[in-house]
């Protein structure tokens, strides 16, 4: 049986570190940003006690690449069915502390079991390879045999929107490689990351493999320059991200940023379908998300047609109470970053854009707005919303259309609607982002996908498969067999 929400609430959340957990330290309140109602109580990792988590993630480098495939692919699949048996209380406090719809929640939840199950798979097939070394006369009796070895000790910090599938899309590849684990998880979400160390601690998975901290992001940045950290594998905005990469040294830094993604509806799109799924993957989660659609260009023979039914779904739309099954969006993650939103929103409006809806706020909820007449240089368009606003303007050149995609510094995602595959083709050449979704909106993601950005949205690529490239490296066995 699932934890009422009032002992979910009650509970005081310690910091994993050796297996168990520790309620100890300067204590730290997790509210709910829907109302400011106390979740819980976790508490700051004592200096001393992070210390030893890094000294222990390093440590363990040894005996963690030392799990044979079998043992790495069992823990995997111990973690999926533990977060599919405890899918309700994870459901739950992700609503409670993100935020979440509920609904929403259970799909998240769903997709880290998911994401645990594929890493299993990719566990059991890592790639390795013989060269013949013999196609250049030096090389006579010589092969080459290529593997794939863990780097080491990785530091994996998560932000709140995603606070259990971007945990999954950390450890499950990280466990699947061989490598320690060192999560510092969002301030704003903690109480989900502990969950999940208590359904990978009963999962099996080896106490030196994990332990998750709770610190400042300023003790974070700090974290990111130990050199016992082979790997940093950041998810968050860019501006922080790319600090800590100048400040990681010469460990490898996978990078997933923000984005303002960019929607482009065709003259002979579906736009009915296209209007749907914009406000889906503009209004979901209210926004929060770095391939949220933000930008939508739509041709000006099917314009008005669209921007009605986008307007129409943003209506219908029902904000409120996360835990309540019938919401669609809820809050925003603090009531100054719905203050924010909202005072993009006006400024757009005193500029002359005009807000076909929304754009309104009570307390940390805003209704999701739609404008247009804006103009590039509004914050609504060239910097990340992260809230539920989308702005919609015509456009008659396909080529223009996609450079105006590109004119941002980020390049994350995008989505173009059209039955032309020349135009979906010549789409995916110059579009300067990591993924051109087509016939569905940028924020379309299916895990196990090669996930990440170009420019200003990061540096490497998530998705299991993709992850353990990022956290081994080859090495080369040469063997002489004429000697």
């Amino acid at each position: 049986m699932p934890m009422p929400v009032a002992t979910l609430k009650k509970r005081e959340w310690g910091w994993y570190l050796g297996g168990e957990f520790h309620a100890a330290g300067e204590p730290h309140e997790v509210r709910s940003p829907y109302d400011g109602a106390l979740i819980a109580t976790t508490f700051l990792t004592p200096e001393e006690k992070i210390e030893e988590a890094v000294a222990t993630a390093a440590a363990a480098r040894e005996t963690i690449a030392a799990l044979p495939t079998w043992r790495r692919a069992e823990l995997l699949r111990a973690l999926a069915a533990g977060v599919e048996a405890r899918r309700e209380d994870l459901s739950r406090l992700l609503a409670l502390e993100a935020g979440k719809p509920i609904r929403a929640a259970r799909q998240e939840v769903d997709r880290s079991a998911f994401t645990f199950r594929n890493a299993a798979e990719e566990a059991q097939r890592i790639h390795h390879e013989m060269i013949p070394l013999d196609l250049h006369p030096a090389g006579k009796g010589r092969w080459g045999l290529v593997r794939r070895f863990p780097v080491g000790a990785v530091l994996a910090v998560t932000p709140f929107n995603f606070p259990v599938n971007l945990i999954a899309h950390k450890l499950g590849p990280a466990l699947a490689a061989g490598c320690p684990l060192v999560l510092k998880p969002s301030p704003k979400t903690p109480l989900t990351a502990l969950l999940m160390a208590e359904i990978a601690r009963d999962a099996g998975v080896p106490p030196e493999a994990l332990s998750v901290i709770n610190c400042t992001n300023e003790r974070a940045a700090q974290l990111a320059e130990d050199p016992r950290f082979r790997l940093l594998t950041f998810t968050g905005s860019a501006e922080v991200g790319w600090m800590l990469r100048s400040r990681a040294g010469k460990k490898r830094v996978a990078l997933e940023l923000g984005g303002n993604a960019g929607a482009v509806i065709a003259a002979d799109a579906d736009v009915h379908y296209a209007a749907e799924r914009c406000a889906i993957g503009g209004f979901g989660f209210s926004g929060q998300s770095c391939i949220s659609v933000q930008r939508i260009f739509a041709h000006r023979n099917v314009y008005e047609n669209f921007t009605a039914a986008v307007v129409e779904r943003a209506r219908a739309l029902r904000t409120g109470d996360p835990m309540d099954e019938k919401t669609d969006a809820g809050p925003l993650i603090t009531r100054q970053a719905a203050e924010r939103v909202e005072s993009w929103v006006k400024d757009a409006a005193h500029s002359g854009a005009k807000v076909l809806c929304g754009g309104g706020r009570e307390g940390s909820i805003v209704a999701p707005a739609v404008l247009t007449e804006t103009r590039p240089d509004m914050n609504v368009n060239c910097r990340e919303v992260f809230g539920p606003v989308v702005t919609v303007e015509p456009f008659d050149d396909f080529d223009r259309v996609l450079a105006a995609v590109n004119s941002t510094p980020y390049g994350l995602h995008a989505g173009v609607f059209t039955r032309d595959i020349k135009a979906a083709f010549r789409a995916f050449e110059r579009l300067e982002v990591g993924g051109v979704i087509v016939n569905d909106v940028p924020t379309f993601r299916v895990d196990h996908m090669p996930y990440g950005g170009a420019k200003d949205s990061g540096a490497g690529r998530e998705g299991p498969r993709y992850a353990i490239e990022e956290m081994t490296e080859p090495r080369l066995l040469v063997l002489n067999l004429d000697a």
